[in-house]
């Protein structure tokens, strides 16, 4: 079986997307796009401008949409829910990361 050739691209934090793009990047319509921004779940970086821009990491949160929707067709409302969660989550264990890092070492391990 020939292999595919698959462009990658190294995602930054300062890498930003329009809306189409997102869209076209995401797998999920511009009607499901539209409702994650409404719940909260993705953010342009300036909401109030025609013309949507959003940041690198958005990527990474639409990309998961598109999987949790597709594994456990969740409405737009469910997914927003669930990356809700996961963001929680996510800030939770960098702050018991950070937590850890400032007990001593042999407390450290217990």
């Amino acid at each position: 079986m020939p292999v595919k050739p698959v462009e990658a691209v190294w995602l930054a934090e300062d890498n930003e997307f329009s809306f189409p793009e997102l869209v076209e990047l995401s797998g999920l319509s511009e009607a499901e796009l539209h409702e994650l921004v409404d719940y909260g779940a993705i953010t342009p970086v300036d909401p109030g401008s025609p013309q949507w821009v959003f940041k690198g990491r958005c990527l990474v949160t639409v990309r998961a949409a598109y999987r949790l929707r597709a594994s456990f067709d969740l409405d737009p409302h469910g997914i927003a829910l669930v990356i809700s969660l996961l963001d929680r989550i996510h800030g939770l264990e960098e702050e018991l990361g950070s937590l850890r890092a400032q007990l001593p070492r042999h407390a450290a391990r217990t």
